[in-house]
């Protein structure tokens, strides 16, 4: 009567180093397909809101929000967008970034994988999670409003009827509600055009760019266009974007402009440049 051989425990070492190290090769491949396909709702989020804006838009004439819809001066473009989007509102935040920052730290400002808060804005006490920001260049000055905030409105698009409207920004990736960067004065060294010494860096609302040059999607953030298209763009490429109607594209923050590799902060450095 034969007998049945078992497994050794060699053998069994053997199946179980083999599962490991598929395991270790499997892993990474998981947890880059599961990001690709973070970024890819994302970008879906961003054509949801394509939709929105543009109703909103039709809606006024062809113009983009002013001051006074949006409670504050500046970014609370959740006021006058609200009765489009209230019955979807998982749309609000990319998949990449759904949870708060913990409470020991600012929670009411996101990050690169944190949503940040909106706040009441005069809209009660509604306090939605977001984490999308608007280009404040969009905003429609009112009659006899020169600047906001000091910013000249006649740089402000005001109306989604714009040349160029395929470098133009209008909803970004962003872990505050929205920001306007420019070289305030020229300068590159301005707060409101300076990169992030570090991810996720937040020094206060006036500090523009920050707003959006977070590592969100491995190296890119997501960008509603005002041609309507969404589409990845690199962090170093945002310098590049047509922000506001004078904005230079070639300016000190691109290799048209002569930024040397050793000008980034270093997390920076890797990235590609533009």
């Amino acid at each position: 009567m034969s007998r049945r051989k078992a497994f050794t425990l060699i053998e069994l070492l053997v199946v179980i180093a083999i599962i490991g190290v598929l395991m270790s090769i499997l892993m990474p491949a998981l947890s880059r397909v599961r990001k690709s396909a973070r970024t890819t709702a994302c970008l879906m989020n961003l054509k949801n809101w394509s939709y929105i804006w543009t109703m909103y838009c039709d809606d006024n004439n062809g113009y983009f929000p002013n001051a006074s819809d949006l409670g504050w001066k500046r970014g609370t473009w959740i006021l006058p967008l609200r009765a489009q989007w209230k019955t979807q509102t998982e749309i609000l935040r990319c998949p990449e970034a759904l949870k708060r920052r913990p409470e020991t730290q600012n929670a009411a400002v996101g990050g690169p994988h944190t949503s940040y808060v909106m706040g009441g804005g005069g809209a009660g006490d509604l306090q939605e999670e977001c984490s999308y920001g608007m280009n404040n260049w969009l905003i429609k000055a009112r009659p006899g409003e020169n600047a906001i905030q000091g910013r000249p409105t006649e740089w402000n698009y005001q109306s989604k009827d714009a040349s160029n409207v395929a470098d133009v920004p209008v909803f970004i990736d962003s872990m505050w509600r929205g920001g306007g960067p420019f070289y305030q004065n020229g300068s590159a060294t301005s707060v409101r055009i300076a990169p992030p010494e570090y991810d996720g860096q937040w020094v206060s609302y006036n500090h523009e760019m920050k707003h959006f040059a977070i590592n969100r999607h491995h190296g890119f953030v997501n960008v509603l266009f005002m041609d309507w298209s969404a589409r990845k763009v690199g962090l170093k490429e945002l310098w590049t974007l047509k922000w506001h109607r004078q904005f230079n594209q070639t300016g000190a923050w691109t290799r048209g402009g002569g930024v040397q590799a050793t000008d980034w902060p270093e997390w920076l450095r890797p990235f590609k440049d533009y």
